[in-house]
């Protein structure tokens, strides 16, 4: 198993920035990639950003590209996602995940889940 676990949510303002880690412990050698996932109220989970864990090959969800960026420390087995421009819309819980495929957008290829951090863009 692998344990994820989120933080750097908060409260920020519209045009501000934030950035979430996502700490990963356990058997992280059977991980290919990583990804960051979001859910707002009344809304259904949508993706974020993927990298792949070995060569850092990244993709974005098109309403956060340019404004995004995924990065990942190996040696720290940590994830990061720098978080600009934010605005009302990028309002939701953020979840860090894993999974055994190289760079997916799908949320059922992504074998273990953070609890989750809380962003708030304020207007």
């Amino acid at each position: 198993q692998v344990q994820l676990v989120e933080s750097g949510g908060g409260l920020v303002q519209a045009g501000g920035s934030l950035r979430l880690s996502c700490a990963a412990s356990g058997r992280t050698f059977s991980r290919v990639s990583m990804g960051w996932f979001r859910q707002a109220p009344g809304k259904e989970r949508e993706f974020v950003a993927a990298i792949n864990w070995s060569f850092g090959s990244t993709y974005y969800a098109d309403s956060v590209k340019g404004r995004f960026t995924i990065s990942r420390d190996n040696a720290k087995n940590t994830m990061y996602l720098q978080m600009n421009s934010l605005k009302p819309e990028d309002t939701a819980v953020y979840y860090c995940a894993a999974s055994t495929l190289r760079l997916s957008a799908l949320h059922y290829d992504y074998v273990d889940w953070g609890q989750g951090t809380q962003v708030t863009v304020s207007s």
